[in-house]
């Protein structure tokens, strides 16, 4: 059985339940799992040397919508808010295929890799021309990185009183249908998976009470989580008590779309009920701070939700709304805005790093990951302290969300290594951005 041996790290963030840290400490990789953590271990096999190094789980993202990385900085949707915004890109999506979804996709999760993130979910919730998840998932396997797809949907169009285009929402027993279809191809429920699926009806606002509440039933029989956005900013609250008679959490408990197996995206707006409610069912949120300032939403009461007990992990949301793939300098931003609505003490950066890692896996039902323990899965990133970004810095630990590096030297997942060196070693990423550049010029025609 292979081994890898990531020799003399300046510092090891094990994660485990004892959050340690172990200075000049080495880790063992055997056959994809962690075999040891301390100092002084040996091998036969490859040698990784760590000096100047912090080396951490691999970080977690919780939300995502890949194929927006072809539509970033677009004029019309700049300076919108939420609902605009979607009504200015609604008609340029319309036009994707397998193609822009299967690049995006690859150029989105490359992204990802080199800020540190191994194991990543996405919400794909439009099918155009031809479309379907598996375009996402030949990308992801292609990549390397753990991958958590959703089949989302819209089912209400503008002429329903929905906000998409009628051109982009689907019949909801072909949804079912294909939710069906997409669990039983790829859904993988054992330790170590590399593909897990979930399904994600895209919001409230886009598809009937029905689906809702048909979705949660087929994802307890098929065995997989529940996703979808909730309580994003205030005209989503308006929404749910103009045409629903009640506040988003009510909405989602009615609807079964609360318990161990379910998370939300974003969540800004939750009052201390909903918070109560969600920690109670042990819900979890995706919390998405960047796009959350980007769109003009709000500040998440994250601060209050880990109080509470709520499970909660990161999300960089779609390059759309973000405009980047960044999932350390995520977590910086979560750290900054908590510290802005609660004080400078309201969030260190360890609890950061925390929600980054151990707190995205538990969300995505991952007990397989999020540390660096014996029997964890060997998912890790190596961060180069040594260079300009964390010069000066007392705490290296903490320099990784106070000053950098925000860009990995190596990651790992299952054991292989996804970036070495800075690059990403299992795609040409040049010929990537080129094609993502052919694209999106396509698009602007």
């Amino acid at each position: 059985m292979s081994e890898i041996l990531i020799r003399g790290a300046e510092r090891v963030v094990t994660m485990n339940a004892d959050r340690a840290e172990v200075a000049g400490a080495d880790v063992l990789i055997r056959g994809g799992v962690i075999a040891g953590v301390g100092p002084g271990l040996q091998t036969t096999g490859e040698v990784v040397e760590a000096r100047g190094c912090v080396v951490t789980p691999g970080l977690v993202n919780t939300h995502h919508h890949l194929y927006q990385t072809l539509t970033r900085a677009v004029p019309g949707g700049q300076d919108a808010l939420l609902f605009g915004w979607l009504k200015t890109l609604y008609p340029i999506w319309a036009r994707f295929g397998p193609e822009e979804m299967r690049v995006s996709a690859l150029v989105g999760l490359a992204e990802l890799a080199l800020s540190g993130c191994t194991l990543t979910s996405d919400h794909l919730y439009l099918y155009p021309n031809g479309a379907r998840l598996d375009d996402t998932i030949d990308a992801a396997r292609e990549i390397g990185l753990r991958f958590h797809p959703t089949r989302g949907a819209m089912s209400i169009g503008e002429s329903a009183g929905g906000l998409p285009p009628d051109a982009l929402v689907e019949a909801e027993p072909a949804i079912l249908k294909d939710m069906e279809r997409v669990a039983d191809a790829f859904h993988d429920p054992s330790d170590g998976a590399m593909v897990r699926v979930g399904f994600a009806p895209c919001s409230p606002f886009s598809v009937s009470r029905d689906l809702m509440r048909e979705a949660a039933i087929l994802a307890r029989d098929k065995g997989v989580m529940l996703h979808t956005h909730l309580a994003e900013n205030d005209e989503d609250i308006a929404y749910s008590l103009e045409k629903f008679g009640c506040r988003p959490g009510q909405y989602a408990e009615d609807l079964g779309w609360t318990g161990d197996d379910v998370w939300h995206a974003h969540c800004v707006k939750l009052d201390r009920a909903e918070i109560d409610l969600f920690a109670r069912s042990r819900t979890g949120i995706a919390h998405c701070p960047c796009s959350n300032c980007r769109l003009g939403s709000g500040i998440a009461p994250v601060r209050r939700m880990r109080d509470a007990g709520v499970k909660v992990g990161l999300g960089v949301d779609g390059s759309a709304s973000n405009d980047a793939g960044n999932i350390v300098a995520e977590a910086r931003q979560a750290m900054l805005l908590q510290r802005v609505a609660n004080g400078a003490d309201a969030m260190s950066a360890r609890e950061a790093l925390e929600i980054a890692t151990l707190g995205g896996a538990r969300v995505l039902g991952r007990r397989d990951c999020g540390s660096l323990e014996p029997g964890k899965r060997a998912d890790i990133a190596i961060w180069d302290v040594s260079g300009i970004e964390a010069a000066g810095a007392w705490d290296p630990v903490a320099a990784l969300i106070l000053c950098g590096p925000t860009r990995v030297r190596d990651l790992f997942v299952e054991g292989r290594p996804v970036v070495r060196d800075g690059q990403v070693t299992t795609l040409d990423l040049g010929r990537a951005i080129a094609d993502q550049s052919r694209l999106a010029r396509r698009l602007m025609a």
